[in-house]
């Protein structure tokens, strides 16, 4: 496959790249990282780099790791463009978070442009289902905490790592002193892991006293 879209200046690293090749016809398009903001201009330039003749496209989305909400603008485009140029559009094979969006969003996990989803998961047709206010408010608070989460990771590793080293625990039971202690002393589990973290270091500061007895605690109950 070839880029569909021209390079990006350097020092403007793009979040998305679509690459593409066209066979008797048909685009073939695989975009490749996140759907965020951008990444419909991103796509607007990949769709303008294809041939006139071109009467299908399809695009394989298993190259996507992340979307958030403005990422669905993505699908406004693509439904535009197919509208526009008469032919039909396809985007297949999601996975992973985006696919939880697209479940929150109420589309079709399959092929959310399809003009009406069937899911296999779907609801019964005289279930009540929630607002469309109320499904962007919670895709908007999943996506939000899943960046968060993706942030926050690797300050919980280390923690996970010295709780492993100092107490002998297996990584499983070091996540859940880390779950608890923050249960317990009503703080966020990424400042207990970076609490647990920084006590590590030779000169480093104790947890506060509410982490180092929930800490405690979490670890009296699994023998430590």
């Amino acid at each position: 496959m070839t880029p569909a879209a021209p390079p990006r200046p350097a020092g403007d690293p793009a979040t998305l790249v679509v690459e593409a090749r066209v066979e008797a016809g048909r685009a073939l398009l695989a975009p490749r990282g996140e759907l965020v903001h951008g990444c419909a201009d991103i796509l607007a330039e990949a769709l303008a780099a294809l041939p006139e003749d071109v009467d299908r496209v399809d695009l394989d989305m298993g190259g996507v790791v992340f979307m958030d909400t403005t990422g669905l603008r993505f699908l406004d485009l693509l439904g535009g463009y197919s509208h526009r140029q008469a032919v039909p559009v396809t985007a297949t094979n999601w996975h992973g978070q985006p696919l939880r969006v697209l479940v929150l969003a109420g589309l079709d996990t399959t092929d959310p442009l399809r003009a009406t989803a069937h899911r296999p998961d779907a609801e019964p047709p005289d279930a009540p289902s929630p607002a469309p206010s109320e499904r962007l408010h919670v895709l908007q608070e999943e996506v939000e905490q899943l960046r968060h989460a993706l942030v926050s990771r690797p300050v919980i590793d280390q923690a996970t790592g010295v709780l492993m080293a100092l107490h002998g625990c297996t990584s499983e039971e070091a996540w859940h002193i880390l779950r608890e202690a923050s249960q317990r002393s009503n703080t966020k589990l990424r400042a207990v892991a970076a609490a647990v973290t920084a006590s590590a270091g030779s000169d480093g500061p104790p947890p506060p006293a509410e982490v180092r007895s929930a800490l405690r605690t979490a670890l009296a109950r699994l023998g430590r």
